[in-house]
């Protein structure tokens, strides 16, 4: 699904966690959102991606999203993430994080994840998140956000390199706009905001809109969510 484009009428998700119980209950949660619906479950890392080799070899639908946990036995939701977005680069992963994560998060961001929300968030903020995945927008947490602007890892000066409209693009793309939205409060085709969006990552060495975001939030050219 490329960046710009609308989330679909029914959204078919995945939840993968190694925790019965705590599955379980997101199951039952991501099912009470409108226009949501689980296709499937896994308890790691190698078992969701074994449903998606599965679904894949026989044609049938895969989900449109996986929610996440990061910390499972066996192949954790790092590795899982990296090895999803690499192979099926369609299904987007949406990382279930807490507060004692937060550097698992970072890795997860690298490996491309789409998006992250807290486990103890309600439905109507999970829906948000995955919706905005979907789009090419993103959902950052406050709480979450200020704690890893705070941990960044890009060059301060990478900023330098970028044009006064890749920096306005950056900023735009800090606010959560999907490539659409960007190309229309800039009176620019969609492909060429998807260009500027890609050469900015590019020249700040980052790997997903989320990173540039959260560089945008700590330099500044955006205040960070409140």
């Amino acid at each position: 699904m490329d960046h710009g484009t609308q989330a679909p009428d029914v959204i078919r998700v995945m939840v993968v966690d190694d925790h019965a119980i705590v599955r379980r209950g997101l199951l039952a949660y991501v099912a009470t959102i409108p226009a949501f619906r689980v296709i499937g479950e896994a308890a790691n890392g190698e078992q969701a991606i074994a449903r998606l080799k599965q679904w894949d070899a026989l044609g049938e639908p895969m989900p449109h999203v996986v929610l996440m946990d990061l910390q499972m036995p066996g192949m954790g939701g790092v590795e899982a993430t990296e090895v999803i977005a690499r192979t099926y680069p369609e299904v987007k992963v949406v990382v279930l994080t807490s507060f004692g994560e937060l550097e698992r998060v970072h890795a997860a961001l690298a490996a491309n994840a789409a998006g992250y929300v807290l486990k103890d968030a309600d439905p109507d903020e999970v829906g948000t998140a995955i919706r905005a995945a979907l789009t090419g927008g993103m959902h950052l947490n406050p709480a979450v956000a200020r704690q890893l602007t705070r941990r960044m890892t890009a060059p301060r000066d990478g900023l330098t390199s970028l044009t006064s409209r890749e920096r306005e693009i950056l900023a735009l793309v800090a606010e959560g706009r999907s490539n659409r939205d960007i190309a229309e409060h800039l009176v620019i085709s969609e492909r060429t905001a998807r260009t500027h969006v890609s050469n900015l990552l590019a020249k700040l060495r980052l790997s997903s809109r989320t990173q540039a975001a959260l560089l945008a939030i700590r330099e500044g050219l955006v205040p960070p969510p409140s």
